[in-house]
C-alpha cells in the first residue's frame, strides 16, 4: 500500500509498489529478487524535490511518472558520477563528477523508464520560484532561457570541489529526521545556487532550441572524444557522425558545454592524464606518448597549465 506521506515523491512510491516493497523513512531499498541498491526521495515543498538513486537491477522497468504537472514548467538538474567508488555499486570506466541542467521542454515526458544502473542525484525546482529569489533582471542570456523556460535548452556543467563537498553532505545525511528536509532543501537550493553561478559565466550570446536529435548527436560526439583522447578532434570528421554542419556543431557544443571542442577535448586528456600518472603508476613518458604527445616538453606544459603543475610533480605528491 502506497504511504500518504506527502514528502515522498509519488514516482518513489510507484516504483516501491512495483517492486512489492515497503518506504522506510523515505528510502527504498530494492529488494534482493530485484537487484540490489536504494533510491531515496523528498518532496520539500510544491517548488522543489529530488531523488537520490544508486541501485542496480536485474532488468529495466517502465512505470507512469505521476509527478510531471504540465502546469508548472520545472527545471532539473541531474548530478552523475558524484557517489564515492565506495558506494558506487558498479565498476564504473574513470568518469568525471558533472551535471545536467536542462528545461522542462527536454523532461516533460510522462513515462520514466528505470534503468537497471543508476547511480544520480535529480533535482527538479520550479522556474518561476527559482525566478522569483532573483533581485535584479539577468543579464545572462544562458541564465534568462533557463528560467525563462520557454525553449528546449540543456547544459552539462563539470563538478568542481566546493559543489562535490555539497554533494556529499546531501549524501551524508548527517541531520537528525527533525531537521533532515530543512538541511536537505537548504543544500539542495545552496548546490542550484552555485551551479547558476557558474552558468551566468557563460559568454553565448544566443541560445538555440535543441530537440531529441540534435541532442544525441552532440554527445555521439563527446563520446567520440573521450573515447580517442589520443587522436586531437578533426571537427570535419566529427560534424560527420553528429550528422550536421561544422558550424551547426561547434555552436551546439559550446551551447551545452560551455567550451570549445578542442579546449573540452584538451581538458579530459590531461584528467586521464592525472589519472594515469596517479592511479595507474604510468611514467611520464608512457603516459605522454599513450595520450598522442610526440613532444614531452609540449605534454609538461599542457599537463602544468591544466592541472597547476608539471606531470613528474603531480605523480611524486600521489605517491607520498
Amino acid at each position: 500500500m502506497e504511504t500518504a506521506d506527502q514528502t515522498v515523491p509519488y514516482v518513489l512510491k510507484r516504483l516501491a509498489r512495483l517492486l512489492g516493497t515497503q518506504l522506510i523513512n523515505r528510502k527504498l531499498e530494492i529488494p534482493p529478487q530485484y537487484g540490489s541498491g536504494y533510491c531515496i526521495g523528498f518532496v520539500f515543498n510544491e517548488h522543489i524535490r529530488m531523488l537520490i538513486s544508486n541501485y542496480e537491477l536485474n532488468k529495466d522497468v517502465v512505470i507512469q511518472n505521476p509527478d510531471v504537472n504540465t502546469a508548472k514548467r520545472m527545471i532539473f538538474f541531474k548530478f552523475q558520477n558524484i557517489f564515492s567508488r565506495a558506494e558506487t555499486l558498479s565498476i564504473l570506466k574513470h568518469t568525471t563528477p558533472s551535471v545536467l541542467i536542462g528545461t522542462s521542454r527536454i523532461n516533460t515526458d510522462d513515462i520514466i523508464s528505470i534503468h537497471t544502473n543508476t547511480a544520480t542525484i535529480n533535482i527538479e525546482v520550479d522556474a518561476d520560484y527559482l525566478s522569483s529569489l532573483f533581485t535584479a533582471p539577468q543579464e545572462s542570456s544562458v541564465l534568462k532561457g533557463l528560467l525563462q523556460n520557454k525553449h528546449p535548452f540543456l547544459f552539462e556543467q563539470i563538478m568542481y570541489p566546493s559543489l562535490q563537498k555539497n554533494v556529499d553532505e546531501i549524501l551524508s545525511e548527517p541531520a537528525n529526521e527533525a531537521f533532515k528536509l530543512f538541511f536537505l532543501r537548504v543544500k539542495a537550493e545552496e548546490l542550484i545556487c552555485r551551479l547558476l553561478m557558474e552558468l551566468e559565466n557563460r559568454d553565448e550570446k544566443q541560445l538555440h532550441a535543441l530537440n531529441t536529435h540534435d541532442i544525441r548527436a552532440i554527445y555521439r560526439v563527446k563520446q567520440q572524444i573521450l573515447e580517442h583522447l589520443e587522436t586531437p578532434p578533426v571537427i570535419k570528421e566529427l560534424a560527420l557522425v553528429a550528422h550536421m554542419s561544422p558550424t551547426k556543431l561547434k555552436r551546439l557544443f559550446r551551447q551545452i558545454f560551455g567550451d570549445s571542442i578542442f579546449s573540452y577535448y584538451q581538458q579530459f586528456r590531461m584528467q586521464e592524464a592525472a589519472h594515469l600518472l596517479r592511479a595507474e603508476k604510468l611514467s611520464v613518458s608512457a603516459v605522454g606518448y599513450r595520450l598522442g604527445f610526440t613532444n614531452l616538453s609540449h605534454f609538461s606544459r599542457i599537463f602544468k597549465a591544466h592541472i597547476g603543475m608539471n606531470p613528474k610533480h603531480y605523480a611524486l605528491n600521489g605517491s607520498k
